[in-house]
């Protein structure tokens, strides 16, 4: 059983997957602070000096300044800003996977299109020639 297992960790798409996991948590840290610390300040700023991690709503009825003091207050929130940022983050992450994708399937593409041939065998002698020769240059065979 343990020779099974060690042969299931071994497999590529088991390595491949548990990099690619890493790699994605990582990248959403990224993201995560791209949205909330580059993109929504400015946003926020346009819309008028509103912070969306602060929009917060109390279902108590309840007012306080900030969604922290809320939190700390016990009160019941309906956090539409927390939201708002994470819909940001999310589109922000599908378009960067599909850019990334695209390119790697225009990547993938490019190999796998037919080299054309620049060049052909003389008939005669066998020597490498242009495709567009008339005549063998090391021969003279005049070819069809």
């Amino acid at each position: 059983m343990l020779k099974e297992f060690k042969e299931f960790i071994q497999r590529g798409s088991v390595i491949d997957l548990a990099i690619g996991v890493i790699l994605g948590s990582t990248f959403g840290k990224i993201i995560s602070s791209l949205v909330n610390d580059i993109i929504m300040p400015p946003i926020g700023l346009l819309i008028g000096k509103v912070d969306f991690s602060n929009l917060f709503v109390t279902l108590s009825g309840d007012s306080y300044k900030t969604l922290q003091d809320a939190q700390n207050a016990g009160a019941v929130t309906l956090n539409y800003g927390v939201f708002l940022n994470q819909v940001m983050e999310f589109i922000i992450i599908a378009l960067v996977l599909f850019i990334v994708i695209k390119q790697i399937n225009r990547l993938n593409q490019s190999k796998t299109e037919p080299i054309k041939a620049t060049t052909k065998n003389c008939p005669y002698c066998y020597t490498e020639i242009p495709l567009q020769a008339t005549r063998c240059p090391h021969c003279t065979s005049k070819l069809s």
